[in-house]
C-alpha cells in the first residue's frame, strides 16, 4: 500500500491549500510574491508531499480559529464605502462616483477640446465640435448621478 504522503492529490485538496494560502496572505503572513509562488506550486502538486511544505510555516486551522497562546487569526480587513457593499481594502474606489469621476470627465473633456482647437488652428478652419459627443453624455450621466445621490441621501 502506498505511503500517505505519496498519495496523489485531488483538485479539492489543491483548492483547500490555495484558500488557506489566500487567508494567510490576507492576514499579512505572506507577501504577494510568496503567495503567488506557493499557489502556483499548490496547483502544480501531484502528491500530498508536494503540498506539505507550502503550509509548514503557517498556523494550522481555518481563519478566525483560536490558536495557541490565546491569539486568533483574522480575515483580511474590509471597509465600507458609501453606497457600496463591503469591499476588500486593497481595491480602488468604484468608478462613477464623487470628485474622482468629475475630475476624470473634466480632464478627458479638456484634452478633447485642446485636440479640437489644435486641429482647427492647424487647418485654419473651424472643425465640427465632435468633442461634445464625449463630454456631453458623460457629463449628463455624472449630473444625473449626483442628483440621484442627493435625492437618495437621508436628511438629518
Amino acid at each position: 500500500m502506498a505511503e500517505q504522503g505519496a498519495v496523489r492529490v485531488s483538485d479539492a485538496e489543491r483548492e483547500d491549500v490555495a484558500r488557506r494560502l489566500l487567508a494567510a496572505h490576507g492576514e499579512g503572513r505572506l507577501t504577494l510574491v510568496e503567495y503567488d509562488e506557493r499557489v502556483g506550486a499548490a496547483h502544480a502538486a501531484v502528491v500530498r508531499d508536494d503540498l506539505t511544505p507550502l503550509l509548514a510555516d503557517l498556523p494550522a486551522g481555518p481563519v478566525g480559529q483560536v490558536m495557541d497562546r490565546g491569539t486568533t487569526t483574522r480575515p483580511a480587513p474590509t471597509r465600507r464605502r458609501e453606497g457600496f457593499p463591503l469591499v476588500p481594502s486593497g481595491l480602488p474606489a468604484p468608478c462613477g462616483s464623487g470628485r474622482g469621476a468629475v475630475a476624470a470627465w473634466a480632464t478627458v473633456s479638456l484634452v478633447n477640446v485642446v485636440i479640437w482647437l489644435a486641429v482647427s488652428l492647424g487647418t485654419a478652419a473651424v472643425m465640427y465640435p465632435w468633442w461634445i459627443w464625449v463630454a456631453g453624455p458623460w457629463g449628463l450621466a455624472l449630473a444625473l448621478g449626483g442628483v440621484g445621490r442627493a435625492v437618495a441621501r437621508p436628511r438629518v
